[in-house]
């Protein structure tokens, strides 16, 4: 999606044909927005129905509006970028303009950069192998990492992400009702990348299932966990990560606390001040993690491990952890009311 626009995307509705065609040529996006004076998207236009417009007669110095799509599909702002992926399959269309209630252009998302045009050499691991007694009953009978949020497993979620970031090879790292996953994602390629899985024969932890990898990365690694739901800038993240000498960097973010009694600072024996019921800010880990690929050294072979043990080693070890602090909505689905707030329950 993108939220500033070539001057060749939109041409106005006294264009012809053959304007269209020179904007269609110079913006290299295969499609063009028609909208009249007061910004209003009237249609779109692409190559095909170029083509089909000359082929039913209309000449290059025909009106534009005589041959455009009139009723295309589009969506508001704020719509899911899963959500968009899936209607652009399911009509086998390439682009979806984003426009606000007067029908003005606000973004327009592209297949290619949905499923991510550059693919990334990185990796990514998603830790999908718990059982989620949190929020049983539900996880009775499916796997905590593919309940569903607003009609698609959290899961799915986090792998069109990755995709949608250019990250092509995913392994899941499964356990619990495994095969329910694994038939559900495959090999990956019904969404644009392989997938593989790392099976544990025994409850791994959060970062034991590391040690499973068939081979050591060539580059740093993306760690998630697989209950989230968030649109964290994934590449902005490995970019941040690549720009250190850091040899892991964890995702963070604020999280409030209100302390529900009144607090007194004191000293020696004398009150300083009195705050009725403060709020306190912390940074909390998110649950994404880049890793380099020496890091793995420090997982143990198949034994539980939590990744922040990993993060205790490296320092330990002089090693330095970055942290990288993003602002974009997060949710870690592991109580019934976080499930709730995440279908808009609550």
């Amino acid at each position: 999606m993108t939220a500033s626009f070539p001057a060749s995307l939109i041409i106005p509705a006294t264009s012809t044909v053959r304007d269209a065609m020179a904007a269609i040529d110079a913006n290299a996006r295969e499609v063009a927005l028609v909208c009249d004076e007061s910004g209003r998207v009237l249609g779109l236009i692409t190559d095909g129905d170029v083509r089909r417009g000359l082929l039913a007669g209309f000449a290059l110095d025909s009106s534009v509006t005589e041959i455009m799509t009139k009723d295309f599909f589009f969506v508001a702002p704020g719509a899911d970028r899963a959500s968009v992926l899936d209607l652009m399959r399911a009509r086998s269309i390439q682009h979806v303009p984003v426009l606000d209630q007067k029908r003005t252009l606000v973004a327009i998302h592209f297949l290619t950069d949905l499923i991510g045009s550059t693919p990334k050499p990185n990796i990514a691991v998603v830790m999908a192998g718990g059982k989620g007694t949190r929020l049983r009953p539900i996880t009775e009978q499916i796997p905590k990492p593919m309940v569903e949020v607003a009609g698609r497993p959290m899961l799915e979620r986090i792998v069109l992400q990755l995709v949608g970031h250019g990250v092509r090879t995913i392994y899941l790292a499964v356990n619990f009702k495994a095969e329910m996953i694994e038939k559900h994602f495959g090999d990956g390629s019904a969404l644009g990348c392989r997938i593989e899985y790392l099976r544990e024969s025994k409850a791994l932890g959060t970062g034991g299932a590391l040690s499973l990898l068939p081979m050591r990365p060539e580059h740093p690694v993306l760690v998630l966990n697989g209950d989230l739901v968030t649109n964290v800038n994934l590449t902005a993240m490995l970019e941040a990560h690549a720009a250190t000498t850091h040899a892991a960097t964890i995702g963070v973010g604020p999280f409030q606390v209100q302390i529900p009694f009144g607090t007194v600072v004191e000293q020696n024996g004398q009150m300083i001040a009195l705050e009725e019921k403060p709020e306190i800010s912390v940074l909390i880990n998110r649950g994404i993690y880049v890793i380099n690929p020496e890091v793995l050294d420090y997982v143990p072979r198949d034994e539980e491990f939590p990744i922040t043990e990993l993060f205790d080693a490296l320092m330990k070890a002089n090693k330095t952890v970055g942290v990288f602090n993003f602002t974009e909505s997060w949710l870690d689905v592991g109580m019934p009311k976080d499930l709730r707030r995440a279908n808009g329950q609550v």
